[in-house]
């Protein structure tokens, strides 16, 4: 999972993803790291530059946006799964996803710097 390692929303998305995925198995990478910039030259991404998309790999496939957080969720405990949202098409998900990002600094806040994890954590990250 690839995220705007600054959005105060974005951070506060993977502390939750952390504590309430099932497998312990998702790793994660800031967009603006070293891993995150490595990962996405891999899937010939590296001109990637939309820090309001999440980026979820997974078994080769590529998802962006309401599409990545419904993958995502996917790895989540009852009650956090989004699959019901699938019946809503892209365009709409992805129009509300836009509309939070766009906000997403003035209603959350950002960070001079990518988050840190914690040493709990830290071994889930690239």
């Amino acid at each position: 999972m690839l995220f705007d390692g600054v959005c105060n929303l974005c951070n506060g998305v993977v502390r939750f993803v952390v504590r309430h995925e099932k497998s312990k198995t998702l790793r994660f990478a800031a967009l603006q790291s070293e891993a995150g910039k490595v990962i996405l030259g891999e899937i010939d991404l590296a001109d990637f530059d939309d820090l309001s998309s999440i980026v979820f790999i997974e078994d080769g496939l590529v998802q962006f946006k309401s599409d990545a957080a419904i993958a995502i969720s996917s790895h989540l405990h009852w009650p956090y799964r989004l699959g019901v949202f699938k019946i809503i098409p892209r365009s709409i998900r992805d129009t509300i996803y836009n509309w939070i990002a766009r906000y997403r600094y003035h209603w959350f806040g950002k960070t001079d710097e990518c988050m840190v994890p914690t040493p709990a954590m830290a071994d889930r990250f690239l």
